[in-house]
């Protein structure tokens, strides 16, 4: 099995604090792979790393055998959820995703809508995201992490604001894009939220990484 993200040595420091130290770690392909911490543990900045969306203080990162920031500034084949999704709130749920789906021209409408109707929304509501829930714009978020069907997905909780029966529902939605082949990555504050999905489960703590 080939790694597919590989993280040696990685050390972001924030004016002088050390949000993330000395982190060194490798996921295969394929996997399921976990990170439970508490609120400022450093989970979010490693997945921005991860994504090329941040810059690491020192260490070496690679995702798909291309180191970031070297060889590629972003890894391809990735989507990635945040912990609070920049969605352009004047624009209806459909309408948020086209406007990604249009930087690629990978996928059309119909597969936009299917991905919609997975995470359980109305690909026809024509409401502006401004009047979505917290759980609603969650679930479009994740809409918009698979509906490309990216190689590696990182999800940064996944499961805010979600209630019992959407929970579920996403843990279905990883298990059905894990057995399309996609790698997968997820963060919590809970371990029993990622414990069943995951084949690996990681703590992070004041910016450290353990299994």
């Amino acid at each position: 099995m080939t790694s597919e993200v590989r993280l040696h040595q990685i050390t972001k420091k924030i004016k002088g604090r050390e949000v993330l130290s000395n982190v060194t770690l490798s996921i295969d392909q394929g996997k399921v792979v976990g990170f439970v911490g508490h609120n400022g543990s450093g989970k979010s900045m490693l997945f921005r790393i991860i994504a090329g969306l941040v810059k690491p203080s020192s260490g070496e990162i690679s995702v798909f055998g291309e180191r970031l920031h070297k060889d590629s500034s972003f890894p391809k084949n990735t989507s990635v959820v945040l912990e609070k999704p920049g969605l352009l709130e004047q624009y209806s749920g459909f309408d948020n995703l086209k406007f990604l789906a249009d930087i690629q021209k990978k996928i059309n409408d119909e597969q936009i809508k299917s991905a919609i109707q997975r995470v359980g929304l109305d690909p026809q509501d024509k409401r502006r995201v401004k009047a979505y829930s917290l759980g609603m714009k969650q679930k479009l978020a994740i809409a918009q992490a698979i509906m490309e069907e990216p190689d590696l997905i990182l999800l940064d909780e996944p499961m805010n604001g979600l209630d019992e029966d959407s929970v579920q529902n996403v843990y279905d939605i990883v298990k059905k894009e894990n057995e399309r082949g996609a790698t997968i990555l997820i963060t919590s504050h809970h371990r029993a939220d990622v414990e069943t999905l995951c084949h690996e489960v990681y703590k992070v703590n004041s910016g450290m990484v353990s299994g």
